[in-house]
């Protein structure tokens, strides 16, 4: 049960009868925090006697004092991905970052992603709170959990980041704790599992300065801290995590951060994990103190009934990705940490001083409750978790997606569809191509897999993919280029999914992952009316006709969902399959006539049974890879800027080593396959074109 986040009392009274509670209002308990954090040093027993007379502690672990620097109240960055109605809750949401905006120090706030209520919220609460849409997210709109990292981890502007799911409450206590650590002169991570409780009955009045209780009354720091606290739900206890780190830019662990979908459980634990067991730095487990409330249970948000649509299911499946990507990423599974750890220490408080001990594992166990946890005897500690370990099995990241759902999901409202067609040869030109179209704002499009390989890797990378059963097997790595027989195979694959789909009423849109996107061209095609079909022409003479016999690229065209077009792509894939080429000569000789017989004019032919018009379209809107040296220029993206161009293909190169090559030495390349990142405005695009040039593809190649 929560109140208004408009909540509105009277100011606290300033004069009178102190309340004899004992304790100071929560007013005086914000400033006395304010002053500590801003001038407390890292107090860790920092004299010898105070020391020995606190060596036995709990387990018995020795105290110890970490070396301290100096210098000014940390810049505390909190980041925070929302999850929009029903899976989260706006009201929740926005009591969450209130209380975050209320906690003393530099704090800023930066909401992830581009949902209405998250900027909403910051339309509401000031320039404190920004929005950030920069990161990737799964089609069904769940965000990927290494770019939220990733983007935390740009934060150049801040001393300390904070991770934390949106709708936990933060207390004061926090930032007294970050104070404290922000003296250290190591990185170092903070683990805390925040407090889960059915109800909150309390609102922060209008300035923020204080909780209030239903009547106005002020609710004192310390009364908050003492609301009982329900147990963590253990398949859920993932998302009650708070974590925190300095030095933001330094890595958090050895090795890749895995493409974990946000939320959906496992990759907190598991990052806490390989922090732990890289020891690149000093892991605190401040779970003793009380940082933050959940203000309802975990479980009850368990069950997502839709994805950002409203039409797909958001279930079980993505929850199975993860349990898939941390059995086979990282120690989490196959590696305990190592008994006393020397970067391990539990963080305690006593009075106002901020204590630690060695520690032998994460304690996050003290609020999470499972059976089967107890069964193997970890107690729920991040040694082992069998439950992740024994689910994480690869056919259980497939999701449930028929055709006809994934059509229903991604057509905009004119029921157009752009598609895909890759294999695993090509699945990194795959990604670029999406991230290209994601940086557009273009997600009416699905991906047709020709492999299992390139099938499983889509869905781990959150793309709405199909796997085609009818495609060949035996696609080669390497030497699957224009002319030959492995070409001539999946070409026949891409009309044969296009006529499927046009029967089913949607429009499509073929692009081949080559193809790079300037802006979307979707509008201006759609625009060509009924029973027209437009292509991209292969012409590369400057002058004269461009639709001359064989000059239809089948790499780029568009396709209406109307009797004509399905008519003459029933004949395309007849005459396709009948050949002993690839199926790009079918296009020209079906709709154009062999040798050109049924062109019009110099960039339109008739095909006469159908009367389907066939627009070849102009080339300085979409060049194809031999046009005007377009890819030879010195900044091809400026050039094609001046010509207006939609999109760029880059064919008319064989060998796929000399098209990655080509691609990514010009710029136009929006995919890090080392990190599985789409490259965002914060990424070092730069350095990436760099490194990537000389031994990316090296790596990439097998």
């Amino acid at each position: 049960m929560l109140l208004t986040s408009h909540h509105r009392c009277a100011p606290p009274r300033r004069g009178g009868r102190r309340p004899r509670s004992g304790v100071a209002d929560l007013a005086g308990c914000l400033l006395l925090l304010a002053l500590v954090a801003a001038a407390a040093v890292f107090c860790l027993s920092s004299s010898s006697s105070r020391a020995r007379s606190r060596r036995q502690h709990e387990d018995g672990g020795s105290r110890e004092t970490l070396p301290s620097g100096s210098g000014a109240t940390p810049r505390i960055t909190i980041f925070s991905a929302p999850r929009p109605a029903p899976e989260g809750s706006p009201a929740r949401q926005e009591l969450a970052v209130r209380s975050w905006l209320a906690l003393p120090g530099n704090v800023s706030v930066v909401l992830l992603g581009a949902h209405a209520s998250s900027l909403a919220i910051a339309g509401r609460l000031g320039r404190r709170v920004t929005v950030d849409a920069a990161i990737d997210s799964a089609f069904t709109g769940t965000p990927f959990f290494h770019s939220i990292v990733a983007r935390a981890q740009a934060a150049s502007d801040s001393d300390i980041c904070v991770l934390v799911d949106a709708e936990i409450i933060l207390l004061p206590e926090i930032v007294n704790a970050l104070a404290h650590l922000s003296k250290v002169d190591r990185d170092w991570f903070l683990v805390a599992m925040s407090r889960n409780i059915t109800e909150f009955h309390y609102q922060l009045a209008d300035n923020g300065s204080h909780w209030v209780q239903a009547d106005c009354k002020t609710v004192s720091f310390r009364k908050l801290r003492e609301i009982p606290a329900d147990k963590w739900a253990s398949e859920s206890s993932d998302r009650g995590l708070i974590v925190a780190w300095n030095s933001p830019s330094s890595p958090l662990h050895a090795g890749v951060l895995p493409s974990f979908l946000y939320g959906r459980g496992a990759h907190n634990r598991w990052l806490a994990h390989e922090v732990l067991s890289s020891e690149m730095r000093l892991v605190f487990d401040a779970s003793g103190l009380v940082l933050g409330f959940y203000p309802e249970s975990f479980s009850s948000m368990y069950d997502m009934s839709a994805s950002k649509s409203g039409r797909l299911p958001a279930g079980s499946w993505e929850y199975s990705v993860n349990c898939h990507l941390a059995a086979i990423y990282g120690s989490y599974c196959y590696q305990l940490p190592r008994r006393h750890s020397t970067v391990l220490h539990k963080v305690v408080k006593q009075s106002e001083d901020y204590l630690f001990s060695k520690a032998h594992e994460l304690t996050l166990s003290d609020f999470v409750i499972s059976k089967k946890e107890k069964a193997h005897g970890g107690g729920g500690s991040l040694r082992r978790n069998e439950n992740v370990c024994l689910s994480g099995h690869p056919h259980s990241s497939n999701p449930p997606y028929s055709l006809s759902m994934l059509l229903e999901h991604a057509a905009d409202k004119n029921r157009s569809v752009v598609l895909g067609v890759a294999g695993v040869s090509y699945r990194d030109m795959l990604m670029s191509w999406a991230c290209r179209l994601r940086h557009l704002r273009v997600t009416n499009f699905i991906v047709c897999a020709l492999d299992h390989e390139t099938y499983e890797f889509s869905v781990l990378q959150g793309l709405p993919v199909l796997r085609d059963p009818l495609s060949p097997k035996n696609v080669s790595f390497d030497d699957c280029h224009f002319g030959t027989k492995c070409f001539q195979q999946v070409t026949k694959v891409k009309s044969r999914i296009v006529l499927e789909i046009l029967k089913l009423g949607y429009n499509v849109l073929l692009s081949d992952v080559d193809v790079y996107w300037f802006d979307n061209p979707m509008p201006f095609l759609y625009s060509l009316g009924p029973a027209t079909f437009g292509a991209q022409s292969d012409e590369y003479n400057e002058t004269g006709p461009i639709n001359l016999p064989r000059r239809l690229n089948s790499g780029f065209y568009f396709a209406r969902s109307d009797n004509a077009t399905i008519t003459a792509m029933q004949m395309i894939v007849k005459h396709a399959s009948d050949s002993g080429l690839s199926e790009q000569p079918s296009f020209y000789d079906v709709m154009c006539g062999k040798n050109g017989t049924n062109r019009i004019s110099d960039d339109k032919c008739l095909e006469p049974n159908t009367n389907l018009t066939v627009v070849f379209l102009n080339r300085d809107l979409f060049p194809n890879g031999a046009y005007k040296g377009l890819w030879e220029k010195h900044d091809v993206q400026s050039t094609c800027k001046k010509l207006g161009c939609f999109i760029i293909h880059n064919n008319w190169i064989n060998g796929r080593k000399k098209k990655l090559r080509r691609q990514m030495s010009t710029g136009l390349w929006d995919y890090d396959p080392t990190s599985r990142l789409c490259l965002q405005d914060w990424s070092d695009r730069g350095s990436f074109r760099l490194m990537g040039q000389f031994h990316l593809f090296e790596d990439t190649d097998r």
